[in-house]
């Protein structure tokens, strides 16, 4: 793998982890085993890159088997090339490194044949959500209707809508939040408000308000990384519950109250829009009784 750079961005090792998607210290090991050269030579980790600078990476992934596993799956809908599943929570959607199993990926394998498109680490997984995030996902049987729907996500003609609980009492009925997103600087792990980042568009709506909190709607019109999770922390209404970002109280250690209870989208062979629905989880309302 090569990079030129065609820029002065900083450090090597933050760089790296930035394009290929893994922690600082992988990229600490890979660059001290001699798998990463600039311009042909040996550099450390924390080596500004200049303008010009030719990046290699000669680092060889660890062979994985990802294993179906028999699992309790809630299928909305199925047919030859598409699968509609209600994420619980508490699952992973795809392996990882160091997760390897009994991720929402295991159980579809055991259940069925799923696309390669992703890689055999995210067969079928066209687009995901987070562990403790709930609901509707798609996923592809095939890679025609992968690439398919791959095509909506990327033009933005996939409908997706999202309800959640978030801390603080929400003044206004509707609104909108429109702030790029990317990579923290100071946590590789997490993502927040980044004016290099990438467009990022959410909408919301409230449903209902409670004394400490706000039941909301929202719809995307962009698909980041944590992106309504980011965006609520960032106007001071962070989801309630959620171990990452906004630093509040935890009622109980089931996760953010984020649920994916709406997806629509253009099925990939009969080219009829389909649409689906999914109830809140029981851990909603349990949450929401403590701000009654």
């Amino acid at each position: 793998m090569i990079y030129i750079v065609n820029e002065e961005v900083g450090r090597l090792d933050v760089f790296l982890a930035q394009k290929m998607d893994i922690s600082r210290n992988q990229v600490a090991k890979m660059i001290k085993a001699h798998e990463v050269l600039v311009n042909q030579k040996k550099v450390k980790n924390g080596y500004i890159i200049k303008n010009g600078d030719e990046i290699r990476v000669d680092h060889v992934e660890e062979e994985i088997d990802i294993k179906p596993e028999k699992m309790d799956l809630d299928i909305i809908y199925e047919d030859e090339d598409v699968i509609v599943v209600n994420k619980a929570n508490g699952i992973v959607v795809h392996p990882a490194p160091g997760n390897y199993h009994g991720t929402l990926v295991n159980g579809l394998l055991y259940h069925c044949k799923l696309s390669d498109a992703n890689g055999e680490t995210r067969p079928g997984i066209v687009h995901r959500i987070d562990a403790y995030t709930t609901g509707l996902l798609m996923v592809a049987k095939n890679n025609k209707a992968h690439e398919a729907l791959a095509q909506q996500l990327a033009k933005k003609t996939t409908y997706r809508k999202y309800v959640a609980l978030v801390w603080g009492v929400i003044p206004n009925d509707t609104g909108l939040i429109d702030a790029p997103i990317g990579r923290s600087e100071n946590d590789r792990k997490k993502m927040a408000i980044n004016p290099k980042g990438k467009e990022a568009i959410t909408h919301f709506r409230v449903l209902k308000r409670f004394k400490e909190a706000t039941l909301i709607e929202l719809e995307l019109e962009t698909g980041r990384t944590h992106q309504i999770r980011v965006h609520l922390d960032y106007i001071g209404h962070p989801v309630v519950n959620d171990p990452v970002y906004g630093r509040r109280k935890k009622i109980d250690d089931s996760g953010q109250c984020l649920h994916a209870k709406e997806l629509g989208f253009v099925h990939p062979r009969t080219k009829k829009y389909m649409k689906f629905t999914s109830e809140l989880p029981a851990k909603f309302y349990t949450i929401m009784e403590h701000f009654e």
